[in-house]
């Protein structure tokens, strides 16, 4: 039975896999509105209901990745160092993403790609606020509970908001000297610099909470 149960779930995975990347692909040739679901299906040799089962919106076909985020984000606050401060941990975060090339630090023509469609796409850019809004929130209550405040402490939810402010800014600055044409080492200098500048600031209206 656990051995059926482990079947199931990879040939879940895969097949969500199969889908998301179908999808991304045609997306990223075609624009993201030009696509339907009906298409996506017949290219990855699936339904349509099965699509909307494991994708209830044509948005999370493109945005497959929004739960990863808090997944990274949690795993780095739990495991961090007894006296690290939650701030302290989250900006670590920063950088070992940045050094794996994590796809969430990624400056590649692929990733340029990806967000050059979703540039093009009204439904995606509103989508792409929505999740950041909802992260926001998410993270915020990560960070109180990891210093034992409310979840919906306001300390909290203005530092999560300033974190993923930083790491936008940096990110698309750094996106800007990749497609120009920068070195990726320069890129990714780039990227770092502005992160830390940013976090500085972030850092500063933290002294005096638990969060410092």
């Amino acid at each position: 039975m656990a051995n059926d149960d482990g079947l199931r779930a990879r040939k879940k995975r895969e097949t969500r896999e199969l889908i998301s990347a179908v999808a991304t692909a045609l997306f990223t040739q075609r624009g993201f509105d030009a696509v339907t679901i009906a298409e996506i299906a017949e290219v990855a040799n699936v339904s349509k209901v099965t699509v909307f089962n494991y994708f209830p919106r044509k948005e999370d076909l493109f945005f497959d990745r929004e739960e990863e985020m808090r997944e990274v984000a949690r795993d780095a606050l739990a495991r961090r160092p007894r006296g690290r401060s939650p701030l302290a941990a989250l900006c670590d975060l920063a950088r070992e993403l940045l050094e794996r090339e994590h796809p969430f630090a990624k400056f590649t023509d692929g990733v340029s790609q990806f967000w050059s469609t979703v540039e093009a796409s009204p439904s995606l850019r509103a989508r792409a606020r929505e999740m950041r809004d909802e992260f926001d929130v998410d993270l915020a209550a990560m960070i109180a509970d990891a210093v034992g405040e409310r979840k919906d402490d306001i300390v909290a939810r203005i530092l999560a908001t300033g974190l993923s402010t930083a790491w936008i800014l940096a990110y698309a600055e750094a996106m800007r000297r990749h497609r120009r044409g920068d070195a990726a080492s320069k890129v990714r200098a780039t990227f770092l610099k502005r992160l830390e500048r940013a976090l500085t600031v972030v850092r500063n209206g933290t002294k005096g909470t638990p969060y410092e």
